[in-house]
């Protein structure tokens, strides 16, 4: 046994080399090294995802520029003609300028021009024309409340839920992003960690095979080495597969010009500090520093919904009164002078209808106020939901950074547990079996840590994802 002490020394020195150094292993500091705050640069500025939230604001206002069409000044033009073997019958020509307006009120100028044997006597007018103008008024349904404005202040409304729909879109993409990276990571530090002790179990295998050799030890316990051997093996290939796929996964989220990358297995991951990633995401300022709940963007969305079903409410309520519709024009065949316009020439008009049972009207009101209660138990629901999903996530941030600290107390106790029993079988006072449980133990340890880790970083992306806010403002066109 003694002849075979210098070796036992190097092994002893090597493992502990090997794994007192695998910390450092899992953060190389490679040019293949991507960051993960390139990765989330790289995702906010050339996913598409990103891009079709961002169109979400172009939908807000595309729609406002669509409702205020409905002000917009009209021109009219009606032409009429009639000829049959050589005879006119009728030439009717009807001209119409229209100035819609916020209320039930639209002022309106016109000129007619009509000729003809058969013209309809009602239609006659002078030989230059007649020009009338005036304005027309509904007095109880559309007066403090019609279409038109219903359409501008729902458009309105709309653009400012766009915006939060928009923000909650990218929040969304953010974090799953965040997700992809952090499970490459967890995955590559698993990997690194079988690599590291792949090392280990080799040198300790032949050191084995060569005392077995020269009958130091028993036959057995080579075959006892060259099991965990094999089981490192299958290990690290596991590992390797689990890697693979993350990158792969990860590489959906890679895009540049709208064209798709795949991410090179000769690139690693780098773990992020806690709290360098929580200023990256924002989650140190957004929540911590005392935004208030009704500033989520969830509850902001159904806030402006609650207002726009208002709206539509109010439009079905005026729905309710009759239609009285009255119009006055003035009527003159000089439209050059002001003073032509005598109350004595004028055309008057007045409409009125009512429907008897208003069964389509009240039918219409009733479904409004459903919506509306519907939407309003969504906000209660959801203002529940988030708080308790923001509470969660800053309890979990809290109890994972204890739960590091013991599981790195516990990896370190493993690791002098490992070199003990490592001394002790090179004084031939333990045996392989016990070295390779310190070992096994050591791993899971270190893989516990590795994965509490991860844990701990996923908890900042999920404050993010709980708050709800984009720490990115929209890109511009």
């Amino acid at each position: 046994m003694k002849q075979f002490l210098p070796y036992y020394i190097g092994l002893i020195l090597f493992c502990s080399i090997v794994v007192g150094a695998q910390g450092q292993s899992l953060e190389s500091t490679s040019s293949n090294v991507l960051s993960f705050e390139e990765f989330i640069g790289q995702v906010k500025r050339h996913h598409p995802l990103i891009k079709q939230a961002d169109l979400q604001l172009g939908f807000g206002e595309a729609e406002l520029l669509k409702s205020r069409g409905s002000f917009d000044p009209k021109i009219e033009v009606d032409y009429d003609r009639k000829d049959f073997k050589g005879t006119e019958y009728y030439d009717v020509l009807n001209a119409t300028f229209k100035i819609p307006t916020w209320y039930g009120l639209e002022f309106k100028a016109n000129f007619e021009e009509n000729t003809g044997q058969f013209l309809d006597p009602s239609l006659t007018v002078p030989d230059g024309g007649l020009y009338s103008a005036g304005v027309s008024l509904s007095l109880a349904r559309g007066l403090l409340m019609n279409e038109r404005m219903a359409t501008l202040k729902q458009a309105k409304l709309f653009r400012e839920q766009s915006k939060a729909d928009r923000e909650l879109l990218v929040n969304q993409i953010l974090y799953e992003a965040s997700q992809a990276y952090l499970r490459w990571l967890e995955a590559y530090n698993e990997q690194q960690i079988y690599q590291n002790f792949l090392e280990n179990a080799e040198l300790r295998f032949r050191g084995v095979k060569r005392s077995v050799e020269t009958g130091e030890m028993a036959a057995i316990d080579s075959v006892e080495a060259k099991i965990i051997l094999q089981d490192r093996l299958l290990n690290l290939e596991a590992a390797t597969l689990k890697t693979i796929k993350a990158s792969l996964k990860l590489s959906n989220f890679l895009w540049i010009d709208d064209v798709p990358l795949e991410l090179k297995q000769t690139v690693i991951p780098i773990s992020p500090e806690p709290g360098i990633m929580a200023t990256f995401l924002g989650t140190d300022s957004l929540w911590i520093a005392g935004t208030p709940i009704e500033e989520h963007p969830k509850l902001r969305s159904l806030d402006l919904k609650l207002q726009s079903l208002r709206v539509d409410r109010a439009l079905k309520r005026n729905q309710l009164l009759p239609q009285l519709d009255v119009q006055y024009n003035f009527i003159t065949e000089d439209a050059s002078t002001v003073n032509s316009l005598d109350t004595d020439n004028y055309k008057a008009g007045l409409t009125f209808s009512l429907p008897l049972f208003l069964r389509k009207e009240r039918g219409a009101l009733k479904l409004a106020n459903l919506k509306l209660r519907e939407t309003s138990f969504e906000r209660t629901s959801a203002t529940v939901s988030i708080q308790n999903k923001i509470e969660a996530a800053n309890r979990e941030i809290i109890s994972l950074a204890t739960q590091n600290e013991l599981v790195g107390a516990m990896v370190n106790n493993y690791r002098e547990l490992l070199r003990a029993e490592e001394r002790k079988f090179q004084l031939g006072e333990s045996s392989l079996f016990l070295v390779n449980s310190r070992e096994q133990k050591l791993i899971d340890a270190r893989l516990k840590a590795n994965m509490l880790n991860v844990k701990a970083l996923e908890a900042q992306a999920g404050l993010l994802n709980a708050i709800g806010r984009s720490p990115i403002e929209p890109l511009e066109d």
